[in-house]
C-alpha cells in the first residue's frame, strides 16, 4: 500500500514471516536458477569420468572436454549456489547459522576440494558432478518450497484483490479516471453499479446495497445512502453513489486488516521460538558431526576425496530443514485459509492456543454464513417443475449484478441447469 493509494493490488505485503535462510526470496529466483543450473549439469554428468564408468559408455573427446566438468562446475557454483552462499552469509552476519550455512559449507567444500585436484595439487577425484547435482537439486527443493510458501501466504493478495485498480473522481460536470494513489481526502467519487468500492468515505448522493460479506461476514447486502459511512473494499449494488473519500491507502480499514494479517504471519509463537532453538542446536550438531566424519575416516586411512564426499553428505543430510520451515508454513497456509474464510488471525499465539478452547462463541451478524446467496428451497406452481422454474429466474437475473441475483443464478449452475439466453432485459 503507498501513502495515498495502493501499489499493484497490495503485494508489497509479503505476509508469511521471514522463514529462516529465505528472507523475501522470490520462487522464480530459484527457479530460473534450477533451470539453467540443470542445463549445465547435464555435460557435467556426461563428461564426467565417474558417470562413464557407471554407466559403461566413452564421452566424445572434444578439444578441451577435460575442462567442461571444471568450467560448467564453477559456473554453477557460482550462479545456482550464490542464493545459499548469500544466505549463509545473512545468518553469519545475524550469527544465526542455520540451513543455507550447511548448504553452503557443503558446495564450498566440494567446490574447493574439486579446484585443488584439478590443478594437481592432490591425487584423487575431483567432485565436479556431485557439486553440479548437489546444486541443482537444492535450488529445485527451495524453488518447491518458496512456491508452497508464497502460495499459502495469499492471504493479503485475497484481500488486496478487494480493490480497484483506478476510481472515477468528480471534478465540477467533468469525470476522470485516476489511480487510488492520485486520490485524497475531500474527493467526490463516483461508484457505479457492481464497481468496488476504492477508499473509505461518506455517500454524499445516490442510494444502493453494498456486500459487506468479505470484510465483516454479513451476508444480507446493507442498504446505504446519503451521509452513511463505506469502506473500501466493499462491492456496489444496483445504484449509483458519489463519494466523498475520508481515508485512502494505509489509513483504509481494510489496509488496517491487512497488516493485522501481516503481523500476524510475522509474528512468532512459543512453538516457533523453541523449533528455531532446537534448529540452531541442530545446525552445530550438523557442523560437529562433518568434521567427526573427515576426521575418522582419515584416521581409519580412507582416501581423501572418499572423506571429502562423505563430509559433504553429512552435512546436507544432517541440516535441519524441516524444522526450520513446518512452523512457519503451517501458520502461513492457516492465515490464508482463515481470511478466505473470513477469520483474521491476528496472532499466531492464537492458534497454539486454540487446542485448549472448550467453548466457542459467535455474534449473530452472519459470522457463520458463507457470505453468498444460495436457493435452498422452490415452490411452484401448476405445471412447473422446480427445475423449470430456476432455470427461468436464473434467466431473468442472468446479467443483474444484485447479490440474490448471482445465487440464483449460481445455484441454477450447481444443478447445471441449461439457463436460457435473455433478450430486452431491463
Amino acid at each position: 500500500m503507498s501513502e495515498h493509494g495502493h501499489d499493484h493490488h497490495g503485494h508489497d505485503h509479503e505476509g508469511g514471516g521471514q522463514h529462516e535462510g529465505h528472507d523475501h526470496h522470490d520462487p522464480g529466483l530459484f527457479r530460473d536458477r534450477f533451470w539453467l543450473s540443470l542445463l549445465l549439469t547435464l555435460p557435467v554428468l556426461y563428461w564426467s569420468g565417474h558417470i562413464q564408468q557407471l554407466f559403461g559408455y566413452e564421452a566424445v573427446d572434444l578439444p578441451g572436454a577435460a575442462w567442461i566438468p571444471a568450467v560448467l562446475g564453477t559456473v554453477i557454483f557460482v550462479y545456482g549456489g550464490w542464493v545459499f552462499l548469500a544466505g549463509a552469509a545473512s545468518e553469519l552476519k545475524d550469527r544465526l547459522p542455520g540451513m543455507m550455512t550447511l548448504i553452503a559449507l557443503a558446495i564450498t567444500v566440494a567446490f574447493g576440494f574439486s579446484w585443488v585436484v584439478e590443478l594437481g595439487l592432490l591425487e584423487a577425484e575431483a567432485l565436479w558432478w556431485e557439486l553440479a547435482t548437489l546444486v541443482t537439486i537444492m535450488l529445485l527443493g527451495h524453488w518447491i518450497e518458496m512456491r508452497a510458501i508464497q502460495r499459502a501466504s495469499g492471504a493479503l493478495q485475497e484481500l488486496a484483490r478487494l480493490l480497484p485498480d483506478e476510481a472515477t473522481r468528480i471534478d465540477g460536470d467533468s469525470e476522470e479516471v485516476v489511480s487510488l494513489s492520485e486520490l485524497e481526502p475531500g474527493d467526490l467519487i463516483l461508484v457505479r453499479p457492481g464497481e468496488s468500492v476504492p477508499v473509505d468515505g461518506i455517500v454524499r448522493k445516490g442510494e444502493s446495497a453494498l456486500n459487506e460479506s468479505m470484510l465483516t461476514g454479513e451476508s444480507e447486502p446493507v442498504r446505504k445512502g446519503e451521509g452513511d459511512e463505506v469502506i473500501a473494499g466493499t462491492l456496489n449494488g444496483e445504484g449509483s453513489l458519489r463519494i466523498e473519500v475520508t481515508e485512502t491507502g494505509e489509513d483504509t480499514r481494510l489496509s488496517g486488516i491487512m497488516r493485522l494479517v501481516s503481523e500476524a504471519q510475522d509474528s512468532k509463537s512459543r512453538a516457533q521460538h523453541l523449533a528455531d532453538r532446537a534448529a540452531r542446536l541442530l545446525t552445530g550438531v550438523a557442523l560437529a558431526s562433518g568434521v567427526l566424519t573427515l576426521v575418522v575416516w582419515q584416521l581409519v586411512g580412507a582416501p581423501i576425496d572418499f572423506s571429502i564426499i562423505r563430509t559433504v553428505t553429512v552435512l546436507v543430510i544432517a541440516c535441519p530443514h524441516a524444522l526450520g520451515l513446518a512452523i512457519p508454513l503451517v501458520v502461513a497456509i492457516s492465515t490464508t485459509l482463515g481470511a478466505q474464510n473470513g477469520l483474521l488471525i491476528r496472532d499466531r499465539r492464537g492458534l497454539e492456543e486454540a487446542r485448549n478452547l472448550d467453548v466457542v462463541i459467535f455474534d449473530k451478524t452472519g459470522t457463520l454464513t458463507l457470505g453468498e446467496h444460495r436457493v435452498v428451497s422452490l415452490a411452484t406452481g401448476e405445471g412447473w417443475s422446480e427445475a423449470d422454474a430456476l432455470r427461468v429466474a436464473a434467466a431473468i437475473e442472468g446479467e443483474s449484478e444484485h447479490p440474490i441475483g448471482r445465487g440464483i443464478v449460481m445455484s441454477a449452475r450447481d444443478r447445471d441447469l441449461d439457463i436460457p439466453g435473455v433478450e430486452g432485459f431491463q
